[in-house]
């Protein structure tokens, strides 16, 4: 246990992107560090520390370093990381910040207490009220990767139509499931060759809201062409990215948008609000198409050039791709998340 350099904490229950982030990452950094993952939905690659083994740390002082380096990404995470360094705990504290608005005075309380920061985009940054260092996301390009025969895949999956077109994420309004939604009551009738698709978590308090778009559905005779598949096992959304062939991030409020970059690298032509970090990823009309968050309108006018020439689908999404191997691969986030371990450990 002296050797524990670094802990990733994940203490949400409920998985989400902050989830997928420290999923993909981990692994990774546990090849370079010794890292362990504590709480739930460990990936392969990366040991799991226990309560107790995380209570006997109080008692283990680290061997390589002053200090182990606890990395949060949420705000439960910062709690516990700060209470236990209070405690005596030997820990460095780290926050990963996505958030693209102005915190609440006890995040405020909690970041000004962190050892360093860390953002996802300059944007991001912008909000901190303290010095920064921007690492942008990086995507597993194995994981999300084209498929061999795309209009194969889709086929098999046994849904009416030649193509897909496709949002994830939690079904909620702050996801602009709404919004696709509404576009596609409007283009779909219009082309006949493809089939919605929406995959995320629907939760209780949304339940209404997703009754309501359902309904829509419903009276405009389109249930069999605008699915809601629930929550998927975690292996089988890349096969989801695989077998679409558009994917529509329609967010109004976003900290990054790790499914646009995941689509991306699966070679999907993506459509994008100007949330997030849509802006910065995407070349509007060569890597994908932007359109103005919160407006259905521009949204259906951005979405439908790709239904009426399907066969432009596949240049736009090489060129997804290729922005992503470049600029957003998994092996550059790593290295640029353990410089700020070595910053903090030279320091220390």
């Amino acid at each position: 246990m002296d050797e524990i350099e670094v802990i990733i904490p994940n203490l949400s229950y409920r998985y989400s992107g902050g989830t997928a982030v420290n999923r993909t990452i981990a692994p990774l950094i546990a090849k370079k560090r010794d890292a362990v993952w504590f709480g739930p939905d460990a990936p392969e690659g990366i040991a799991r520390l226990s309560i107790l083994s995380l209570l006997a740390l109080r008692f283990r002082a680290p061997r390589r370093h002053k200090v182990r380096i606890w990395h949060a990404r949420r705000n439960i995470e910062m709690m516990v990381g700060l209470l236990l360094k209070w405690l005596g705990w030997r820990f460095a504290l780290i926050f990963n910040s996505a958030g693209q608005r102005r915190h609440t005075a006890f995040t405020r309380f909690l970041i000004a207490r962190m050892d360093e920061i860390i953002a996802t985009s300059e944007i991001s940054a912008s909000f901190l009220e303290r010095e920064a260092t921007v690492i942008h996301h990086g995507i597993d390009l194995e994981t999300y990767k084209p498929p061999q025969d795309r209009a194969a895949a889709f086929a098999a999956t046994g849904l009416p139509g030649k193509y897909g077109i496709g949002v994830f994420g939690r079904v909620r309004q702050q996801k602009g499931i709404d919004l696709f939604v509404a576009a596609m009551l409007r283009l779909l009738p219009r082309y006949p060759d493809f089939t919605a698709v929406i995959v995320g978590l629907i939760t209780p308090d949304n339940a209404t809201f997703v009754n309501r778009l359902k309904s829509e559905i419903t009276a405009a005779g389109l249930s069999d062409r605008i699915r809601f598949l629930g929550e998927l096992p975690i292996e089988e959304v890349p096969l989801w990215y695989r077998r679409i062939s558009i994917y529509v991030f329609a967010s109004r409020v976003e900290g990054f948008g790790l499914t646009m970059l995941e689509a991306m690298a699966a070679g999907n032509a993506v459509v994008a609000s100007r949330a997030g970090a849509a802006e910065l990823v995407i070349e509007d009309g060569a890597t994908g198409v932007l359109a103005a968050t919160g407006d259905v309108e521009e949204l259906a006018a951005a979405i439908e050039p790709l239904m009426r020439a399907p066969e432009k689908i596949d240049a736009i999404g090489e060129k997804a791709r290729a922005r992503v191997m470049d600029a957003f691969n998994r092996d550059r986030e790593v290295e640029e998340i353990i410089g700020v371990y070595e910053k903090i450990w030279r320091d220390s």
